[in-house]
């Protein structure tokens, strides 16, 4: 689904700040808040706003520790096995399955190098992990999007 531009400027303004109100949406875009309301309603029906969360920055939790891991899982692995496993970890802020030589590709957050390391030896514990390599994240040079939004400041918020 492709959307037009009224509702692309209206879905910016939501990721901006989704606690924005309808009518200062609209005093944004030129429509009414009832208006705003009705495409905003229409946009969630037909799967384009998938939802509103909240963004914490990982260093407000205290972790400052950026890793990326790679994982070669055993065979027979479903991405569903993959997501299932990984979502048990609030460390990980993010998993995708990739090509390549990697089965997937999961970013890490953690407080320090320990933590990191504890992070990394419980995901290769998997039942579904063959083997893993990790990077570690030395400075983020440019970041624009986060689950689907765009993403203005990097991790730290």
């Amino acid at each position: 689904m492709r959307l037009n531009e009224l509702d692309e400027r209206i879905v910016r303004v939501l990721a901006e700040n989704a606690r924005r109100s309808y009518a200062d949406i609209g005093a944004e875009v030129g429509l009414s808040a009832p208006a705003v309301k009705r495409r905003v309603d229409r946009l969630r029906e037909q799967g384009a706003i998938t939802g509103f969360t909240v963004r914490v920055a990982p260093a407000a939790l205290g972790w400052r520790i950026e890793g990326l891991i790679e994982i070669y899982c055993r065979s027979k692995t479903s991405p569903e096995d993959i997501r299932r496993g990984l979502s048990r970890y609030p460390e990980v802020a993010s998993a995708s399955t990739v090509t390549g030589e990697a089965d997937a590709v999961v970013q890490v957050f953690a407080a320090d190098m320990h933590h990191f390391e504890t992070v990394l030896e419980r995901i290769a514990g998997e039942p579904f992990v063959e083997r893993t390599k990790s990077v570690l994240v030395l400075s983020p040079l440019l970041r624009r999007f986060s689950s689907g939004t765009p993403l203005e400041h990097g991790p730290e918020g």
